[in-house]
């Protein structure tokens, strides 16, 4: 019998199926040379290299693919004989990896993540705000947000809120100075202030009406990628911003901000949160999915 651990086997199996050791590392919440370190010892006792390594990719060697083969599938049904185990506990446990675009962290999560962590002091709740749309489960997250239109088939999908709105938004003394836009053709002459994403490619402002469609890409002195700070710089008399609505909401009720274009402001498709249909949940994601629909409902209720 060969003398290595179920942990370094683990780790094995976890830099194969990311091709990366740093996307392995934080999966498993450890240093990228630690890992590798564990390979290292690994290979060692087995007597055969189990990875390639150049400086631009990790990829198993024939024998890092039969490894992975018979190991892959056994360690999946460990992990989900030990999370029905854990389904059974008063109180669930263990880690819980979310990804999710910036303005539901902001606006949907960060609100409930204290009474979730209250409710269940045995998870470890872990939270990435990230607008670039990486594959969650290749990026070793238990589940996502995305909105409607970006949802893959083969997921679970548990729907979040009511569809979110977006609205132009500018403070009173900019619209006194450069107008008031009456549709979306009179964007062009304004300052508009654009929100960029971190794949590279600007936010476009997107209208609908009556059947008829609109888009414009916003130009003007400011790009960002931060809800807040477009919401700060329209407060300022930058230019007109295209924000969700509940970033607006105080400053639209104390009158420094004003919208515009109201009428071609139509509902976004709304947020679900997704995971995996092909393996059984792991108990802290189905305590947050209960977490979340009870306080849908409170909301719906109140």
């Amino acid at each position: 019998m060969f003398p290595c651990s179920l942990s370094d086997l683990e780790a094995f199996v976890a830099v194969a199926r990311k091709r990366n050791f740093r996307r392995a590392a934080a999966e498993r919440g450890v240093s990228p040379s630690l890992l590798s370190q564990t390979v290292q010892r690994l290979e060692q006792q087995l007597g055969v290299r189990l990875l390639n390594r150049t400086t631009r990719s990790v990829t198993p060697t024939q024998a890092g693919e039969w490894v992975l083969a018979g190991l892959e599938p056994a360690f999946a049904g460990i992990a989900e004989t030990l999370e029905r185990l854990n389904a059974l506990r008063d109180r669930p446990s263990g880690r819980l990896r979310l990804n999710a675009p910036l303005p539901v962290v902001h606006l949907l999560l960060a609100p409930l993540v204290a009474g979730f962590l209250r409710q269940h002091p045995e998870i470890e709740l872990e939270i990435c705000g990230d607008d670039s749309m990486v594959d969650v489960l290749e990026q070793g997250f238990d589940a996502g947000v995305r909105y409607g239109e970006d949802l893959a088939q083969d997921m679970i999908a548990v729907a979040l809120q009511r569809p979110p709105r977006r609205v132009v938004v500018a403070a009173p003394t900019y619209l006194q100075r450069a107008g008031r836009p009456l549709t979306p053709h009179d964007l062009p002459d304004h300052s508009l202030i654009a929100h960029r994403f971190a794949r590279g490619d600007l936010y476009r402002w997107e209208f609908a009406r009556d059947g008829q469609t609109l888009t414009v890409t916003p130009g003007g002195p400011l790009t960002t990628n931060e809800p807040w700070l477009e919401v700060q710089a329209a407060l300022d008399g930058v230019g007109l911003a295209w924000v969700f609505e509940d970033y607006a909401r105080p400053h639209l009720a104390a009158g420094t901000l004003e919208t515009v274009l109201d009428d071609w402001c139509a509902p976004m498709p709304a947020p679900f949160l997704y995971y995996s249909s092909r393996k059984h949940p792991p108990a802290p994601l189905r305590a947050f999915i209960d977490y979340l629909r009870a306080a849908r409902a409170t909301a719906e209720a109140g």
